[in-house]
């Protein structure tokens, strides 16, 4: 009996070490098969917002009926100057933790977006190298206001702040900091020049909102838990179509006729106003927050807009003023009532900030910005592509 004890224990000794080795063996491998299913889920919806940059702000950004060329042109060097610069800044360790490379990608993708909606405002009016020069500063300025909002920098938000999609961080910030931009260096013979558009530029205009509009769900799912990917996905198309519905039924109210330029924007402030709460908000709620930002949108295209042009003695040519700074400043409020213990000081104080930063950075840029030269003339091809002729 001792010898066979003696044999045994040795024996059990190796088979629980064994299955010890095993059993952590494949634990490890099931963290490593989660880890790379998210790092897959989060690629394709990364490929997603590359085709709204591109293809979805590009073409949207037609509608200026002499100026397609550059509009594609400029989206095409914007990204292609905020993506590296995003990853320089942030490898260097500066503003931001060290994070997986397919969510850094989608982090500079959120910042290439908030680029492209400052650029809005000035669209037409920049010759091509200073959309560059205006990708340089914008970035470096964008990153700083993520990290003290999102990153706790500086120590003044600690937690609480909601904005899953951006509404604040990406839109508001993007739209103020351009209409300061404008501010800065729009002229008189700017103030005075119609911006024309055709029938053409329209559809093409409507072609660019509709990829929006298609894959705005994977913008704001792009980094919530896969157990909220569905909801979210839900309520931001909820969203969209709340706004859709408004921006028709008030385009034709306020202006007697369907507007092209309503449909083409303000049917997508309803995924600008989402963003905040789209993991949170259940479904009606999306919807209603849509109906609303949708409302606000519309009536600042066919009311404010023109108001405001003549009061700040700017332009700004897309809107974003009323489809990316309006919404999104709502979508942020809109989380006090929808997020339940929200921390509503936090809440308020990331949307000031926000602000002030934007305005204060983008007036700076718009001075460095009108160092570089101003175009002979705004909102055409012909001064810097061949046979541009229309």
């Amino acid at each position: 009996m001792k010898v066979k004890r003696i044999f045994y224990f040795p024996v059990a000794v190796i088979f629980s070490l064994l299955f010890s080795s095993v059993n952590t063996f494949a634990q490890e491998s099931a963290i490593n098969n989660i880890s790379s299913l998210i790092e897959v889920e989060q690629y394709n919806r990364a490929i997603h917002i590359m085709a709204m940059l591109l293809l979805g702000f590009g073409f949207l950004m037609v509608f200026v009926r002499k100026y397609g060329r550059s509009a594609l042109t400029a989206t095409f060097l914007l990204v292609s100057v905020s993506l590296p610069l995003y990853f320089l800044i942030s490898d260097s360790g500066l503003l931001s933790h060290t994070q997986g490379e397919i969510k850094k990608l989608i982090l500079s993708e959120f910042g290439a977006a908030s680029l492209l909606i400052a650029a809005g405002a000035v669209l037409g009016r920049l010759k091509m190298h200073q959309y560059i020069v205006l990708g340089l500063l914008f970035v470096p300025f964008y990153m700083i206001n993520e990290w003290i909002i999102l990153d706790n920098g500086l120590g003044i938000i600690k937690s609480g702040f909601a904005d899953t999609g951006g509404s604040i961080v990406i839109h508001t910030f993007g739209a103020l900091f351009g209409v300061a931009v404008a501010y800065s260096m729009t002229t008189k013979n700017e103030l005075e020049k119609p911006v024309e558009v055709d029938a053409n530029s329209d559809r093409y205009s409507m072609l660019g909102s509709m990829v929006l509009w298609v894959f705005w769900p994977s913008f704001c799912a792009a980094l919530v838990p896969l157990q909220a990917i569905p909801a979210t996905v839900i309520n931001v198309f909820l969203a969209l179509c709340g706004s859709t519905i408004i921006t028709y039924i008030l385009s034709i109210r306020i202006r007697g006729k369907i507007n092209i330029a309503d449909i083409a924007n303000a049917a997508l402030a309803g995924g600008v106003a989402i963003g905040a709460t789209c993991d949170f908000a259940n479904h009606w709620s999306a919807f209603v927050i849509g109906i609303i930002a949708g409302a606000v949108s519309t009536i600042g295209f066919a009311i404010v807009k023109d108001r405001q042009q003549k009061i700040l003695k700017t332009v700004d040519t897309c809107g974003v003023t009323n489809l990316h700074g309006l919404p999104g400043i709502f979508g942020g409020l809109a989380a006090i009532p929808v997020i339940a213990g929200l921390n509503i000081g936090n809440q308020l104080l990331g949307i000031a900030i926000t602000i002030t930063i934007a305005v204060a950075t983008g007036l700076i840029t718009g001075k460095v910005v009108s160092l570089f030269g101003r175009r002979k003339e705004v909102y055409v091809d012909s001064e810097e592509f061949e046979d541009a002729e229309y």
